[in-house]
């Protein structure tokens, strides 16, 4: 099966565009079946280049974890597995690494992962990886260049690193100020920001995880293209030339959206957190403004330069599916306006050609 790596890089070299999809573990049985059949749904309606599937922290969840990339992986599709540090030990790693190679899975994403539920600071598992970096150089030592790898980008910076610097972001940077996050926790206005010097040494972690074989990198989410234009040129400035794709975070429920923004410390333009304020309570509503949104961003990110769009789908099709054919239906649309247009110029420019050698 091939590594996403060389998917990219054929798609880039045809001038085509992609799209991919993340997924995870449901709790429940149904919860299981209906992913598998969104899984199908999607497949038929915009196939995706790859799909990640995210990784439990330990036990069952990542069994199932397992179980529903080798089920992709049959149903035709490109499984991109993640992998991470948190509750896991290195036997654990060492066995789905071989899992994944016995069943011809190629590509894994090395995470660091989350705290568990409950806990508010990440701590390594005895036994285990201190973080992604450990990761990709373990799987590289093991495997080779078996795996295409990809790792973590963070536009606003990690949320370990984003804190509080007051109440007014007139005193940040000019870079800081395109990453900050302006809340009003009960009336009082709050500023938060991964301030210059801890965004360098970001940049320079994910330089390393690169160097060590990252092969591409999946960001975390944002709700302005420009962030992501910043965060690519970032990138380069440091040498880090491989594939930036961008993580599109759907707008679904008002809740949902204001809870993992908190929860990841997302910068939200002033425009689109007043949108879901006044559309909070009209469902309908509020899932189209999410799907005009989402097709808005893509089109920003591909002019951006991005090489595809990955969509967190938070396990749902139709809101992601809407996004991803409006896109692409706008820009076979364009395509087929810059072909008349040429076309049109050709034939005016032969027409001319022919009326001068006429006169001769």
């Amino acid at each position: 099966m091939p590594k996403i790596c060389d998917l990219i890089a054929e798609k880039a070299k045809n001038g085509e565009d992609w799209v991919s999809y993340e997924f995870f573990p449901p709790r429940t049985e149904q919860g299981v079946k209906n992913l598998v059949n969104r899984f199908e749904r999607m497949r038929q309606a915009r196939a995706p280049l790859f799909c990640d599937m995210t990784w439990g922290a330990g036990g069952s969840t990542s069994e199932l974890t397992m179980d529903l990339t080798l089920k992709m992986k049959a149903m035709g599709l490109e499984p991109n597995m993640h992998l991470t540090c948190t509750n896991v030990e290195r036997k654990d790693v060492i066995k789905a690494l071989q899992t994944c190679k016995d069943n011809d899975v190629r590509n894994i994403v090395a995470l660091r992962g989350d705290p568990p539920h409950g806990q508010e600071k990440w701590e390594a598992t005895e036994g285990g990886f201190e973080c992604a970096l450990d990761l990709v150089k373990f799987i590289r030592r093991e495997h080779g260049d078996y795996f295409c790898l990809s790792v973590a980008g963070y536009p606003e910076g990690h949320p370990d690193t984003i804190v509080h610097v007051g109440d007014d972001e007139s005193k940040l940077s000019p870079s800081e100020r395109t990453r900050c996050r302006i809340t009003d926790e009960e009336g009082q206005r709050k500023v938060y920001v991964c301030p210059d010097a801890a965004f360098k040494l970001e940049m320079d972690y994910l330089k390393k995880k690169v160097d060590a074989g990252a092969d591409a990198i999946i960001t975390q989410m944002f709700f302005d293209a420009n962030t992501y234009g910043a965060f690519l040129k970032a990138c380069r400035k440091h040498g880090i030339n491989v594939p930036v794709i961008p993580g599109i975070m759907l707008v679904q429920a008002a809740g949902g959206f204001r809870k993992m923004t908190a929860m990841c410390k997302t910068r939200v333009p002033s425009a689109v957190k007043e949108s879901v304020d006044a559309k909070a309570s009209d469902d309908v509503a509020l899932k189209a403004y999410g799907v005009d949104l989402g097709v808005q961003i893509s089109h920003e990110l591909l002019a951006h330069g991005a090489p595809g769009l990955h969509f967190y789908t938070l396990n749902l099709d139709k809101t992601t599916l809407a996004i991803a054919k409006r896109v692409a239906d706008d820009r076979a649309s364009s395509r087929t306006a810059r072909d008349w247009l040429k076309a049109a110029a050709l034939a005016a420019g032969a027409a001319v050609l022919v009326a001068l050698l006429r006169r001769k």
